[in-house]
């Protein structure tokens, strides 16, 4: 259930981050920073969950105790610290025009110069992205130097949890490596500060391929995964170079390989043997047969060490299809090697490790503990976690044999005994977030609507939330989250589910039940919904994921029947009055109108005309115990406001471009709510507050705290001034608090 849901969040969080971004006008003319009114000092702080994403890649320095990287495919890189027992985000100072570059493709480290650290980012390497770009670290990745790149990257495409694509030279520490998906084979001399094309690489770009799906050095000999070969005998799918100019085609290369990809590489420095795991696609989805091989680097040798072949049945009778995926060795025990199964749903992924090379394996899924009760989503609402999935990503730690961890689609597990795991995950957060509340009253400040991982209650902010997810049902991604204002006990979600797609709850999220009924388009399309000021009605759209709009429905018993609403634009979001339960809203972006209904959400009827359109990503709001008050962020068409019900809307001048918005607690004195933005008043999109009715803004967050695209929500706390959330697209829920 996990894996067309994530595959969704990945390529919607991208092309809503496109939407939002590439038809941004120019800059000129505006107000610099500079002129802004002075900004408090706020402290910004993660909400904790726990992972949430697919870690793609974990690195360990191999002359460096306790100091790894990881990379994620939309949650930039993070640094791991072992005595701390914490992961450091490394990429959040990369700011709205820079939203791309928060998928890292690669990660590479410096043997002989420990804080040197390498970054290949660019997420995706359609048209509308923008390039990638290399980041050079002398300190760790405390500071960074930058070089964009001519070419797109593909950190969050398929084949995002291959192998490291970058690689410093272990002849010569200036020299870097970059293996692309579409442009070839690339060089630098000069510590990653230029790039050109290593010509002498001999297998020919291909615009729409995987390219180079790995780099690794065995000793002086760098080596080259190629995941485009046609499948023929000649066609070589592993590349090697002996002194950095001349490459050529590892000779012998095993059987039945040409037609597969090979995935990851690991070298064994004390037997002189590396090892690679190749499947029939790049992954994570995909995969159905796969293999591990083993070459002698000293005498040209391979031999097929493949675990477990693909290809069988279970004990139910279902096909066992997998391919291989993550490969790494223990740098202080001779032939001890760990490889990953993937894509294997049948009989569920595991890691195989070997002591004696490849001769014999033992699956370490059938001995292992696991201890989820930090991270307790990690169960989906069942009474024990799985082992994991898309799991390409393993490590040995070089200076412990036996601390061993891997990533999935969620989290990343440790161990220190080869049995006993748990999630090694405290500070890494990749969610894409997409619906924010935070409650009046009762325990909880915050309920967020997620991707990949539905709904969630945060008792605490600092520790995730101890029921995990929403259950009952369970939802993949959330498509929508509303609680009644007059009765903020009562809450709604929908989202993508195996039992359901829709669900309420009576104790304001605590706990949930599924309805009695629900239109039949909700299985395929679940989309926003809405509640009415006193929870009486409900109103819900249907979108689907392939942006396909469904007519709306209404319930007025909790979801027990459903009527379609005609008179709804279709796939459009409902919004509640959050004073009046008779009256509800919508904005319909194809033409740039507000409706409104007065009938309990049976009928809409145009009100205000010729507001901008042409774009699903502009946002319409009501302010927090009005009627009538509403606010639209129209992107750079700027903010507007209506104080009569949609009837008529005014411009607000002191911004000139609006994403998203939403209220908090007023300031002392106030009258009106806190509002906070996600919005542009001078050259920078940046995160903004007002405490007098959108008059004035000062920035509150600053530029090492910008997380890429955060133009989905953003919400105050209404019982806390100053205090908001914010969501962002793959690195979790961001609040800040003026200190």
């Amino acid at each position: 259930m996990h894996t067309s849901p994530l595959s969704r969040r990945t390529v919607l969080a991208g092309t809503a981050a496109a939407a939002a971004l590439t038809a941004t006008p120019a800059l000129q003319g505006r107000t610099s920073a500079a002129e802004q009114p002075p900004s408090p000092t706020y402290r910004w702080r993660t909400a904790v969950i726990g992972g949430t994403g697919f870690v793609t890649g974990v690195l360990f320095h191999p002359t460096v105790r306790g100091l790894a990287y990881a990379r994620t495919d939309i949650g930039g890189a993070y640094r791991w610290d072992d005595r701390t027992a914490r992961w450091t985000p490394l990429t959040d100072h990369l700011g709205w025009d820079d939203w791309n570059l928060l998928g890292v493709e690669a990660v590479a480290v410096d043997p002989a110069h420990p804080a040197r650290v390498y970054l290949a980012l660019g997420a995706y390497s359609q048209s509308w992205a923008g390039n990638g770009a290399i980041l050079r670290s002398e300190d760790r990745g405390a500071t960074w130097a930058r070089t964009d790149l001519t070419v797109k990257l593909g950190a969050n495409e398929d084949g995002r949890g291959t192998g490291e694509r970058l690689l410093v030279d272990p002849r010569d520490s200036d020299t870097l490596w970059l293996g692309t998906r579409h442009d070839g084979l690339l060089k630098s001399t000069d510590r990653g500060a230029t790039w050109k094309a290593a010509d002498t690489f001999p297998a020919a770009p291909n615009p729409t391929g995987q390219g180079v799906t790995l780099l690794v050095a065995a000793g002086r000999t760098l080596y080259a995964g190629w995941g485009d070969s046609d499948g023929t005998t000649a066609s070589a799918n592993l590349f090697r170079t002996a002194d950095g100019t001349t490459w050529e085609p590892v000779p012998g290369q095993p059987a039945g390989t040409a037609a597969k990809v090979p995935v990851r590489a690991a070298y064994d420095r004390h037997t002189r043997e590396l090892y690679v795991t190749y499947a029939n696609a790049p992954g994570p989805n995909g995969q159905s047969d796969g293999s591990v091989h083993k070459l002698a680097t000293a005498t040209g040798k391979w031999t097929e060490v493949t675990p477990v072949k693909p290809g069988g049945t279970t004990q139910d009778g279902s096909a066992d299809t997998f391919g291989y995926g993550g490969a790494a060795v223990d740098a202080r025990r001779p032939g001890t090697v760990v490889v990953s199964t993937n894509n294997r749903w049948a009989a569920v992924d595991t890691l195989y490790r070997t002591t004696d090379g490849g001769r014999t394996w033992t699956s370490l899924k059938d001995s292992a503990v696991f201890d989820v009760s930090e991270t307790p989503f990690l169960k989906w609402g069942e009474a024990a976690p799985k082992f994991g999935w898309w799991i390409q990503a393993v490590a040995v730690d070089p200076y412990d044999s036996e601390h061993l961890v891997y990533g999935t689609g969620a989290t990343l597990y440790g161990t220190r005994d080869l049995r006993r795991w748990a999630p090694q995950i405290r500070g890494l957060e990749e969610t894409a977030v997409r619906q924010l509340i935070s409650p009046p009253t009762g325990e909880a400040h915050l309920i967020s609507g997620l991707g990949d991982i539905g709904v969630m209650y945060h008792e605490r902010l600092t520790a995730s939330p101890s029921r995990g997810m929403a259950t009952n049902p369970v939802f993949g991604s959330a498509t929508g989250l509303a609680q009644a204002a007059l009765r903020p006990s009562y809450v709604v979600r929908a989202g993508w589910g195996d039992h359901g797609n829709g669900a309420f709850s009576r104790d304001g999220g605590r706990t949930w039940a599924p309805f009695a009924a629900q239109p039949a388009i909700a299985k395929d399309a679940p989309g926003p919904i809405a509640a009415n000021a006193d929870g009486s009605v409900l109103l819900w759209s249907f979108v689907h994921w392939d942006g396909t709009k469904h007519p709306a429905h209404r319930s007025s018993d909790n979801g027990a029947t459903w009527t379609e609403v005609p008179s709804f634009p279709k796939g459009a979001t409902p919004v509640a009055d959050p004073a009046d339960p008779a009256v509800f809203y919508v904005y319909d972006t194809d033409a740039g109108t507000l409706l409104a209904s007065t009938d309990g959400g049976r009928t809409f009827t145009a009100r205000a005309t010729g507001l901008p359109s042409g774009d699903s990503q502009f946002k319409m709001v009501a302010a927090p115990g009005r009627s009538g008050d509403l606010w639209l962020s129209a992107k750079w068409n700027g903010l507007y406001r209506s104080t009569d019900g949609g009837a008529g809307f005014s411009k607000i001048d002191s911004c000139w471009a609006s994403y998203t918005l939403g209220f908090g607690k007023a300031a002392d004195g106030a009258d009106y709510p806190a509002i906070y933005q996600v919005g542009s008043t001078g050259t920078i999109t940046a995160v903004h507050r007002s405490d007098d009715g959108a008059k004035t803004w000062v920035r509150i967050n600053d530029d090492a705290h910008q997380w890429g695209w955060t133009g989905e929500v953003i919400t105050g706390d209404p019982r806390i001034h100053g205090r908001v959330y914010l969501a962002t697209n793959g690195r979790g829920i961001q609040y800040g608090e003026p200190v």
